[in-house]
């Protein structure tokens, strides 16, 4: 019968008065962390997209490791949660190695005392593997975990029985020339149906665990002695409960499957014979934006490059914010000619809109000169859609160089039919948003083709032992 945080050894190094005070100054804790987290001044910069096992399954366990006890990922309930925490420190004088030396000598250190605590359970000075601590916060909460890998610039953490989440996570320095980095990686499911209730259905654990774990880099940085430069990115990768083990797609209701049928019989609402009239001058919008993505060798795409995740992540539809436009479509179609409902919020509604995929090209070209391998495809607005036009996603690969970027081309205007609401709002609001969803495509285009690059040589080196 598995432990519950009830059942776990407390260990008597802790005496009964240390754990009093310990619980005692949790109320005033977490109102301390909740005013914090709602006056925090650091900026922090999320992305979430889907996930595949391919890239986001936990890393195997090392060989020496006891496993009596572990709660593992597939012994926990609902979707599988690959989340990364990033920093960057600039101005410290520590290596990679010292800085991890440090934070493994006293992981309470960098803990937010008002709100958790690390406590150790098992093992002697320093951090070696299969050494035993409990995170302890309020209520019945406590999150025993078990120490299962160890390098000069990293540890490895996993859950055990009775912890909130059943999985890993993982805590890594590195360094470039010009400064100091620090990462928090986990892979983890909910270790229970009310975990996943808190976390995944109403965002309360989601929230309180990234205000833990950015503090926890705030508090590295102060140990670094440097700054933070560029904030925290926090990257989420998720794969549904009912998806694991195959490609994830897009979640559907009822209501989304009939109206996704029912884009079938709609035509494109413009003319597309006549797309070289489309210009500034006859009332259309023509826009053009590149972001320069991670640079990889010359010659042809590098297997697992840059170029190839960012043409993944077109194909995969991951470059809008979900938080902005959600796209419902029939993975197992062809991408060309292909039905999407887009799933549009904004102030609090929900606008839905059809598109239809159309040409799509991966070729080498010649241009200015110089080689050029593309990849792209577009959508066009149909009936019923407040714009009309058309919007193409391409990566370019300048083959002689390495050089790689994400590129978006469009030409749109307001529609002439449709619900006078949508119409009206569009007449107000559109070309702002506009605007700002291509921008924040480019940046995701970006942001998440660095992350992908990171999580891939994270994967290597934990298969390989490095």
């Amino acid at each position: 019968m598995a432990r519950r945080w009830y059942d776990y050894p407390v260990p008597r190094r802790q005496p009964t008065a240390t754990r009093l005070r310990t619980a005692a100054r949790f109320p005033l804790g977490v109102g301390l962390t909740a005013w914090r987290y709602m006056w925090r001044t650091t900026p922090v910069h999320r992305w979430e997209l889907s996930g595949s096992l391919d890239t986001d399954q936990p890393p195997d366990l090392p060989g020496d490791v006891e496993l009596d006890g572990l709660q593992r990922a597939g012994d926990g309930v609902g979707p599988l949660v690959h989340r990364i925490y990033r920093t960057r420190i600039a101005g410290s004088s520590l290596t990679p190695e010292q800085l991890v030396g440090r934070i493994a000598a006293d992981l309470d250190g960098v803990a937010p005392s008002e709100f958790a605590t690390f406590q150790k359970l098992r093992g002697g000075e320093g951090l070696v593997p299969n050494d035993e601590y409990v995170v302890r916060m309020p209520g019945p909460y406590d999150g025993p975990v078990r120490v299962v890998s160890v390098t000069p610039t990293s540890f490895r953490l996993a859950t055990l029985n009775g912890h909130l989440e059943a999985g890993q996570i993982e805590f890594r320095a590195d360094a470039d020339h010009r400064s100091l980095g620090f990462t928090i990686e986990s892979w983890a499911r909910s270790g229970d149906r009310l975990s996943d209730l808190l976390y995944s259905r109403l965002g309360l654990a989601k929230e309180v665990q990234s205000h833990m774990w950015t503090s926890v880099l705030a508090r590295v940085v102060e140990l670094a002695r440097g700054r933070m430069d560029g904030g925290i990115v926090i990257t989420t990768r998720r794969i549904d409960a009912d998806r694991l083990g195959v490609a994830p797609r897009p979640r559907r209701t009822r209501r989304d499957e009939r109206r996704l049928a029912a884009l079938a019989r709609l035509a494109v609402n413009f003319d597309t014979g006549r797309t070289d009239t489309y210009t500034p001058e006859n009332g259309w919008h023509v826009d053009d934006t590149v972001e320069p993505l991670p640079h990889e060798a010359s010659g042809p795409p590098v297997d697992g490059g840059s170029w190839q995740v960012a043409r993944r992540l077109m194909i995969d539809y991951q470059l809008a914010d979900p938080a902005v436009v959600r796209a419902v479509y029939h993975g197992d179609e062809p991408l060309a000619g292909r039905d999407m409902l887009l799933k549009i919020s904004f102030l609090g509604l929900r606008i839905h809109a059809g598109v239809r995929i159309g040409e799509v090209y991966d070729d080498t070209r010649t241009v200015d000169g110089r080689p050029v391998q593309i990849f792209g495809w577009s959508y066009r607005t149909l009936e019923g859609h407040f714009e009309q036009g058309e919007m193409s996603y391409e990566v370019w690969k300048w083959m002689d160089t390495g050089d790689v970027a994400f590129r978006t081309h469009a030409y749109s205007r307001r529609a002439d039919h449709g619900p006078p609401l949508l119409i009206l709002g569009f007449r107000l609001f559109g070309r702002s948003q506009q605007l700002r969803f291509y921008r924040g495509v480019c940046r995701r285009a970006r942001r998440l083709t660095e992350t992908e690059l990171e999580s891939a040589r994270v994967m290597t080196r934990h298969k390989t032992g490095g």
